[in-house]
């Protein structure tokens, strides 16, 4: 019974002893001089992942880190995706951080008005994403605005989630709109959202350009809009066309040319009554909410102000002395131009 109880003794104190030995194991600053990216592949084990730590000189014991898993992941698998090792990270943190998923976030913008032809070029040249570059979606489906996707992210779901992010935002928009609004579905709100978003990109405008349209549908005038011009221009003619801009033979950006604002297009809406047949960008949230509650305004016209934004005006006799004001600022930024060449 004695010798029973002395190697009970020895081999509690030396369990004792291994774990003490163990955590210190794990705890022990490693070898990484500098923090660095570890990529964990979908569908790798975790002896894999040991392997790969070790080979990259991030821990130095596979077999440490493969008895911590076991022991301080919780449960979790190990996840997928890009890491940022700190320097010196221990094999405990290593676990916690890759079986946490606390993997780097890349950010990938869609700027406000994109058009889906933008969006797919985004999507295509993009090196965090993987995966085959799906069809285009219809113009306006998408939500524009900064995701944050971990690399190998498939192009498929960034799209996806670009596409839910559209439905809820619309969604919510459309049930706080504006009574009495001259827009007969969450469609057509998008429609002239987009029209909202391509014709300024200041915030604050948005509810004025916003009721000016609003104002037009009701009487019914025509949009008589630039940027559907463009967009059927676009559509019709895409060599004259880069990045949803008009341009000369050269690549230079141009202004529109008379034969164009003739041009039926289907979207031109100086020539057509109404709303035109699809959005002509992807608005964002910000110009959904102003077409969704326009400004409280009158104001049937508006032209540039010269300063980058928009004067507004309730008469067409306002609307051409603001307009021949915007000549001559032209005509001065043009001659400045040209002298300074």
């Amino acid at each position: 019974m004695r010798t029973l109880f002395w190697l009970a003794v020895l081999i509690g104190a030396g369990a004792i002893f291994a774990f003490g030995f163990f955590m210190s194991a794990i705890d022990r600053a490693g070898p990484l001089q500098e923090d660095r990216a570890f990529m964990v592949e979908r569908g790798a084990t975790g002896a894999s992942i040991a392997d790969a730590l070790e080979d990259q000189n991030l821990i130095t014991d596979a077999l440490l880190f493969r008895i911590a898993n076991r022991i301080f992941s919780n449960g979790q698998p190990l996840q997928a995706g890009e890491y940022r090792i700190p320097a010196h990270a221990s094999v405990k943190q290593i676990v916690e951080m890759i079986s946490g998923g606390d993997a780097l976030q890349h950010a990938i913008t869609f700027p406000e008005g994109i058009t889906v032809d933008g969006v797919m070029r985004i999507l295509e040249t993009s090196d965090v994403l993987t995966g085959e570059t799906p069809e285009p979606p219809p113009e306006g489906a998408l939500l524009p605005d900064t995701y944050h996707v971990q690399r190998g992210m498939t192009r498929a779901a960034l799209l996806q989630q670009m596409r839910d992010a559209h439905d809820r935002v619309v969604a919510e928009v459309w049930a706080e709109r504006a009574e009495n609004l001259p827009l007969n579905s969450p469609e057509e709100l998008v429609i002239l959202a987009s029209i909202v978003e391509r014709e300024t990109g200041i915030a604050s405008e948005r509810p004025l350009v916003a009721a000016v349209f609003v104002n037009r549908l009701r009487r019914p005038m025509r949009l008589e809009t630039d940027p559907t011009i463009i967009y059927g221009v676009c559509k019709a003619h895409p060599d004259r066309c880069r990045d949803g801009r008009l341009v000369d033979a050269q690549g230079n950006r141009r202004t529109i040319r008379a034969s164009e604002i003739a041009l039926d297009t289907g979207y031109n809406t100086y020539r057509i009554d109404g709303l035109p047949p699809t959005p002509i960008s992807n608005p964002g949230r910000a110009a959904l909410e102003a077409t969704a509650n326009p400004a409280q305004s009158n104001a049937l016209f508006f032209v540039a102000d010269g300063s980058g934004g928009h004067i507004f005006a309730e008469t067409l006799a306002e609307h051409n002395a603001n307009v021949a004001r915007w000549r001559v600022i032209e005509r001065e930024r043009l001659a400045a131009e040209r002298a300074g060449r």
